[in-house]
């Protein structure tokens, strides 16, 4: 096999604000893998949050790259697995780079989309949401508007600022017809987070996704059990060990490959979740195509979907699957993840 990954600094259409900073790029990693002829795409999406940056993945990767090179069958999909846990055990968002594209490069060899590949069906994908990051009032209420009128009808509003209440109201306003969910990415304590809960569940809001510090499990446990409202753990929950931890203080998790470690971690931390009366949130970073388009042939496992992460991007050096607003066209997606090089 042949490795080969470039690193892209992605501007997003408006400046990207959640509680614990700002951003108007996204620093991402593609990755190519050929193999007689075929090559799949991946990504990473990196985060300092967990310890990764895009230099830092290229640095993984190319110490891994005797060992891709040397592997000779893109479909030994375990055995990959092990050997990136093993090499790069701190390195998450590497090793979903690494995976996603040998994800990509079996289907394409065999000549099938990934979901059919592994036997899921594409009708059962939910509908994603798409994010309304921090802003002044107005203009997230501009930018709901703007997300309907695109075809959305789930938003989720990033929150944990000294007025998170009107921006809610602002983006109701925008959009008065659409579902909301509430992402407050642990910036609440718990009594705090326990009142927004009660104001949020009398509004309608679907979930409230991390809402407190994510090793604050007691914290959120409380949350929880306040509130009628479905709490979900985002950072509180990484990858499938944490599931247990976790599976009594919160109603859902969010599962994202830049988390867990890519396609294999993905699907054991959702059986998982399952396996514990969780729900689902498929989730994602700000990230391109090449990395999002093999999340999506995950989605008929989920209840939910937040895979927006490219369609926040004024600019992608990849293509991916087909959104109809929410809706992901996985039944055009001919071979492999659908991701390719625009």
């Amino acid at each position: 096999m042949r490795l080969s990954f470039q690193r892209h600094e992605l501007p997003t259409d408006d400046p990207f604000e959640i509680a614990r900073g700002t951003t108007t790029t996204a620093a991402v990693v593609t990755v190519e893998i050929t193999h007689e002829g075929t090559t799949g795409v991946g990504g990473a999406a990196p985060s300092e949050y967990y310890g990764e940056t895009a230099a830092s993945v290229c640095d993984a990767l190319e110490d891994l790259r005797p060992v891709v090179e040397a592997w000779d069958d893109p479909h030994a999909s375990q055995r990959v697995a092990n050997t990136l846990a093993t090499r790069l055990p701190d390195a998450a968002a590497a090793r979903a780079a690494v995976s996603t594209a040998l994800a990509d490069l079996a289907a394409r060899d065999l000549g099938v989309p990934c979901y059919r590949q592994w036997g899921f069906d594409p009708a059962a994908a939910p509908r994603t949401s798409y994010t309304v990051a921090i802003a002044d009032p107005e203009t997230m209420a501009e930018r709901a508007e703007r997300a309907v009128e695109a075809g959305y009808d789930i938003l989720k509003v990033k929150a944990g600022t000294d007025d998170d209440r009107s921006r809610i109201r602002a983006v109701r306003r925008g959009a008065p017809d659409a579902t909301l969910r509430v992402d407050a990415n642990c910036a609440w304590s718990p009594a705090e987070a326990i009142e927004q809960a009660d104001w949020l569940a009398r509004r309608d809001v679907q979930f409230l996704e991390q809402p407190v510090a994510a090793d604050d499990l007691d914290g959120l446990a409380r949350v929880a059990s306040a509130t009628s409202l479905p709490v979900c753990a985002d950072e509180s929950c990484v990858a499938a060990p944490d599931v247990p931890r976790v599976a009594d203080a919160c109603d859902l998790v969010t599962v994202k490959l830049m988390k867990c470690g890519g396609v294999r971690p993905a699907v054991e931390q959702i059986y998982a979740a399952h396996a514990h009366g969780l729900d689902v949130l498929l989730g994602c970073m700000l990230e391109s195509n090449a990395s999002i388009a093999p999340a999506w042939h995950l989605a008929p496992l989920v209840e939910y979907a937040d895979l927006d992460g490219a369609a926040l991007l004024s600019r992608d050096p990849y293509g991916g699957v087909s959104l109809d607003g929410g809706r992901a066209d996985l039944g055009s997606v001919t071979r492999g993840t659908g991701a390719r090089r625009c």
